[in-house]
């Protein structure tokens, strides 16, 4: 690390960028722009944790999980509204099949009385 001495205006490959990073972790505050890549924010957010007083991981730990636990919890509401929304288009569709059963239920009743009706008419005529 001692031999490298490019500033962050010549840094121009990947292998650069690393050495860079490693040689001026402990002075950076924020990251470059030039180490705008995933890796480089894990790094450079894994080396900010380890910068941390005990406390302050302690404290740090703390809220993260208060956010995962958060974050448990909406999602969870999140499934039971899912849950609750099936649930209710599944019962008005039962609904809705249950009046139309029973609405050709009865039209099958009236043409039956219609025709027992006709039947009966025609008798009374022969009669």
């Amino acid at each position: 690390m001692i031999n490298f001495v490019k500033s962050e205006a010549e840094v121009n490959n990947e292998l650069d960028k690393v050495f860079f990073m490693l040689k001026n972790m402990s002075t950076l505050k924020t990251l470059p722009r030039i180490m705008n890549l995933a890796v480089f924010q894990r790094f450079f957010h894994l080396a900010s944790y380890a910068k941390l007083t005990k406390e302050e991981r302690t404290m740090y730990d703390i809220s993260l999980k208060r956010k995962w636990d958060a974050e448990a919890v909406r999602m969870y509401q999140e499934g039971l509204e899912e849950q609750l929304k099936a649930a209710t288009k599944a019962a008005k569709a039962a609904e809705k099949a249950v009046l139309v059963a029973k609405a050709e239920g009865e039209h099958k009743k009236a043409i039956e009385s219609a025709l027992n009706m006709l039947t009966i008419e025609e008798v009374e005529n022969l009669k």
